[in-house]
């Protein structure tokens, strides 16, 4: 069985725990205290952070490694697109949001004012950019839930949590967030400290 050492409160482990629910696997998840980890979670993943997928002999940490690793060996349903060159733009995709928005989770997590300040202000600005997309098609790749919409689902849940407002021109996105929020997969994935993260 697949062991999924995740933070309770970590959007990177709630995009790994999505999949995992999407998909219907037997798996068990293994909740990691963010601030008191555990020292086995440092053996191994030599960044010492989570998530971190355990499948038999294989180890594997960073989110959308897991992710696609999971999709790669569980294709039903499929969240990676099975077209070569649709997957290569959707993994283009995924980097970019790692830069542009996921970068800044530290800053949004650390809370300093300056720093915390800056982030929501660039992440406000990315999301923002994402709005026209919305306007057109149900999720970020057109009318199929993919691997984009779980990378940056965790984020949209946790705007609020972060301090971070979003003008009434965002309505398509929030629509968009609303339709991922009501997936049976992503509810199930939530943890109580996440479902408090909202009101």
């Amino acid at each position: 069985m697949m062991n999924l050492y995740s933070g309770t409160t970590d959007p990177f482990s709630h995009r790994c725990r999505i999949v995992l629910y999407e998909k219907g696997m037997d798996f068990q998840v293994v909740d990691v205290d963010l601030f008191n980890k555990p020292e086995d979670i440092a053996a191994i993943n030599p960044y010492n952070r989570v998530p971190v997928l355990v499948d038999r002999d294989l180890i594997l940490y960073e989110s959308n490694i897991i992710n696609e690793y999971i999709d790669e060996r569980f294709p039903h349903p499929q969240l990676m697109p099975p077209d070569p060159i649709m997957r290569a733009k959707a993994r283009q995709i995924l980097h970019t949001l790692e830069n542009e928005l996921f970068s800044h989770i530290e800053a949004l997590e650390k809370n300093q004012k300056a720093a915390a300040d800056k982030a929501r202000g660039h992440v406000r600005d990315q999301l923002m950019q994402l709005v026209p997309l919305f306007a057109k098609q149900k999720y970020m790749l057109g009318d199929e839930f993919s691997m984009l919409d779980v990378a940056v689902a965790p984020l949209l849940w946790r705007l609020e949590h972060y301090g971070i407002e979003l003008p009434k021109t965002a309505a398509p996105l929030m629509k968009y967030a609303e339709r991922i929020f009501t997936r049976q997969g992503f509810i199930d994935a939530l943890t109580p400290s996440e479902r408090a993260m909202r009101r």
